[in-house]
């Protein structure tokens, strides 16, 4: 899913990262989507992060390096670089989006 691609993204570009992270980042909670993550052992807890409540660090695992075809997360592309292309991707479907509805009111 979505979802699920989103949060495996944000804890191999910020590992090791807590549950709190991960929703400051999301902007929603994400306890089932960590659990099934772990499920499919594509995430671990890495350690404790020395904080209040010693919150759970996670990080991806080596099922996640092996399934996305990895031996580094320096492999990992650019975050720079994708949010370009996002960026290019919005413009696109607006200027895409625009263009079909001026054809539509013109019949």
């Amino acid at each position: 899913s979505n979802a699920a691609l989103e949060t495996l993204a944000i804890i191999a570009y910020n590992q090791p990262i807590t549950r709190v992270g991960i929703e400051d980042i999301r902007g929603v909670g994400c306890d089932a989507m960590i659990r099934k993550l772990i499920a499919k052992a594509l995430i671990k807890e890495v350690g404790r992060e020395d904080s209040p409540g010693m919150p759970i660090l996670y990080g991806v695992t080596d099922e996640f390096m092996d399934t996305f075809g990895l031996t580094s997360l320096d492999e990992l592309p650019d975050l720079a670089d994708i949010v370009e292309i996002d960026e290019q991707k919005d413009i696109f479907e607006t200027r895409y989006h625009e263009n079909i509805e001026d054809e539509n009111e013109s019949h």
